[in-house]
């Protein structure tokens, strides 16, 4: 007999992502489905595994990249082409800001985010599981100050508690930043961050219940997100 949960299944859309803990182009799109409530598949691709990741992604997706979303016969690559399909598929879960000024910020901060801080993502990838102190270069220096500058501007102009008021698609884009400065031991008080819109997360990241069922390591990136100084 087909059941509720059964139909609910097939009809789920699908998001196909890298290992967990390295992969924060995937973390970022599952951060916005998982936001919108609708019932998905999650089809996990182990990474770093030479010839057969990119075998395995290739059967899913035309970039041969991870993320991919799946709904019926359309597929969507890109984190942020998916963060954008799921915007307008979900209007109800309000991934962008209501307000068009405050709109237009956070599409700039998340397509920032999309095309920049080369070093920072090159020097500091993400690695949930470690932990370590490293000398960052000049270069990545200026990455982490142009990012509290703009974390600071942002939650200036829309007074909190997230980026941009209530949480959004540039949350999502900046949770793997955060879980970077952890990981590497990156003290935003070195870089410029006065402590005058909050520590990014402590200010971004107050509301401790907003992902329930979150699998680990994903879990551990938004506690993470909650404890960059």
């Amino acid at each position: 007999m087909t059941t509720r949960h059964d139909i609910a299944q097939e009809s789920a859309m699908e998001i196909v992502i890298g290992t967990q803990k390295w992969s924060s182009w995937s973390l970022r799109p599952w951060l916005a489905l998982k936001r919108t409530g609708a019932p998905f598949k999650e089809t996990l691709i182990a990474l770093r595994q030479v010839g057969v990741s990119e075998a395995e992604i290739s059967q899913h997706s035309p970039s041969k990249l991870v993320p991919v979303l799946k709904d019926g016969d359309l597929t969507v690559w890109d984190s942020l082409a998916i963060c954008e399909y799921l915007a307008e598929r979900f209007p109800e879960a309000r991934l962008w800001p209501a307000d068009q000024a405050l709109r237009a910020l956070a599409r700039s901060a998340a397509a920032e985010m999309h095309s920049g801080f080369a070093s920072l993502r090159g020097e500091c990838p993400m690695e949930l599981e470690t932990r370590k102190s490293v000398a960052i270069s000049e270069a990545t220096q200026k990455d982490v100050r142009k990012i509290v500058e703009r974390w600071t501007q942002l939650l200036k102009r829309s007074g909190g508690p997230f980026l941009l008021g209530e949480w959004s698609i540039a949350d999502a884009f900046y949770t793997p930043v955060a879980t970077r400065f952890r990981t590497y031991g990156i003290h935003l008080s070195d870089h410029g961050d006065t402590g005058a819109a909050g520590p990014m997360p402590s200010a971004c990241w107050r509301r401790r219940n907003s992902w329930p069922g979150k699998p680990p390591p994903w879990r551990e990136a938004v506690s993470a997100a909650r404890q960059v100084r």
